[in-house]
């Protein structure tokens, strides 16, 4: 298991169109995909997971990724949870 701690950048949060890209991005993946908000685990490969935890910008969440690419997964949805270009 690796993980790692970021910052949301996207204007709106995790919303619809950051937190598609990210599920999209993680279901290439066989491991699994975790992110650790405000208490509460969700499953990073679920829309209706990401988008029902509300997560806002500046709120700083673990990514945690468990598996045979977790090392992969995790470097591509810190990119994208920390790029201000996701939420455009």
């Amino acid at each position: 298991m690796v993980s790692r701690c970021v910052t949301v950048a996207p204007s709106q949060g995790l919303h619809m169109r950051p937190a598609q890209i990210l599920v999209s991005a993680m279901g290439k993946y066989s491991c699994e995909v975790t992110i650790l908000a405000e208490g509460r685990q969700i499953n990073g490969k679920s829309i209706l997971s990401v988008l029902s935890a509300c997560i806002r910008q500046g709120s700083r969440v673990e990514i945690r990724c468990s598996g045979e690419d977790e090392q992969a997964a995790l470097e591509e949805a810190a990119a994208l949870i920390q790029s201000q270009e996701t939420g455009a």
